[in-house]
């Protein structure tokens, strides 16, 4: 698998084979039942699928308490790799057993497994009390320690906000909070440049970006930490954020640019979970405030990208993790203003995905090297999208009424 920071930082061009578009707007409506929710398939079989799919990523990805219950980064491993996986990797399995364990009947996770995922995360915060938060690597004595990404540290914010909203401790209210105050460094103080604000990628004097997924993924954890603890300043920050994504990377309904240098020059290049960042965060900023004018922006956005991703077979190209984060947005949206086509590509993408990219042998799932498209047998299996695919079984195995939980 390429490397995830390319992926984040460059806009890693993907492997685009020669394909037509799937059809999945057009696609005839199925007759809904009650016990499908609209998805034409019923959710003892979605539940089914993320259980065999969590299965296989702790058999083969998960090292157990003997290795001090991280996961490894790829199966089989590269020549020469870590012992174990980045941060996003770990961030990911955790959300894929937040999600899972919250399946509503009995799955292949239990609140042990959730309880064993973040006291493993605690092994991977900064060791330098003057910059706390997450590093992409574990330090020392377990590994050798990684710069801190302002990404990373939003979405293991917003685990702790799904563990929280379904759980109500307030431990993970805390882990939510100092997520998000480690971010608040991010944010670019510089007026001098174009578009002053936005949020640094990574905190290192040789980061010269600023980021649509950290701004946007910032923006949705400070919205939903108003949301409970009404404090203020997170709604601020979240108001910020999010207008600073769409006055300085918006190209179009739904569709945000990678980032913004300090030099001016902006990368174009399109992930549709920088899309799901910003629905998520208009719904969030919705249920926040209640002004309707963030309800009508997410759905502006949501309606923008699911015609954009779905044509030409851009989603199946994209990351599965990248689409993960869209959907579960999506999903977030559809607890405020129901439209069956969000459950409807979500559902259409996770049967192909079953069918032409899972190995029915293992039970894992093979990508392209840019962790989308069809099976590459040469590339190893990555926790990132295996936990994706466990993510979006998962949720489609939720009932709707729980999709204000999403994060």
């Amino acid at each position: 698998m390429g490397s995830p920071r390319a992926i984040r930082r460059t806009g890693l061009l993907l492997t685009v084979l020669a394909t037509t578009a799937t059809g999945f707007l057009a696609a005839p409506a199925t007759a809904a039942t009650a016990a499908d929710h609209g998805t034409g398939r019923p959710q003892t079989d979605w539940a089914a699928r993320a259980q065999a799919s969590y299965t296989a990523l702790q058999r083969d990805l998960y090292l157990g308490p003997a290795g001090h219950g991280l996961y490894r980064e790829s199966t089989p491993a590269a020549a020469g790799a870590n012992p174990y996986s980045y941060l996003w990797e770990f961030r990911e399995a955790t959300q894929a057993t937040l999600y899972v364990a919250n399946i509503p009947h009995p799955s292949g996770a239990s609140e042990a497994d959730v309880a064993d995922r973040f006291a493993a995360l605690a092994q991977y915060a900064s060791t330098d009390p003057a910059h706390p938060g997450y590093d992409s690597y574990l330090p020392a004595p377990l590994g050798t320690g990684g710069d801190l990404f302002f990404d990373d540290n939003a979405v293991v914010g917003l685990s702790f906000l799904t563990q929280y909203r379904a759980k109500g401790d307030p431990a993970m209210l805390a882990g939510a909070r100092a997520a998000f105050a480690t971010d608040t460094r991010a944010w670019d103080e510089d007026t001098t440049k174009a578009c002053p604000g936005g949020m640094h990628w990574v905190e290192t004097d040789a980061n010269t970006i600023r980021a649509a997924n950290v701004t946007g993924l910032a923006a949705q954890l400070a919205a939903g930490l108003y949301q409970i603890t009404h404090q203020p300043s997170y709604l601020d920050w979240a108001r910020r954020a999010y207008d600073w994504n769409r006055e300085c990377l918006r190209q179009s309904a739904g569709l945000y640019q990678n980032d913004r240098a300090d030099d001016g020059s902006v990368d174009t290049t399109l992930w549709s979970y920088n899309s799901g960042a910003m629905i998520g965060t208009a719904t969030e900023l919705y249920r926040a405030t209640g002004e309707r004018a963030y309800l009508d922006q997410a759905v502006q956005d949501a309606d923008g990208a699911l015609a954009y991703w779905t044509a030409d077979d851009r989603l199946y190209q994209q990351p599965a993790v990248f689409n993960s984060f869209l959907f579960q947005d999506l999903l977030l949206l559809d607890s405020q203003h129901h439209d069956p086509r969000y459950r409807a590509v979500l559902s259409a993408y996770a049967d192909r995905l079953w069918a032409d990219n899972r190995d029915p042998a293992t039970g894992l799932f093979h990508f392209q090297a840019s962790n989308g498209g069809a099976p590459d047998p040469a590339q190893p299996v990555g926790t990132l999208n295996q936990a994706a695919a466990v993510q979006l079984f998962s949720l489609l195995a939720w009932s709707p009424k729980d999709y204000d939980r999403t994060s």
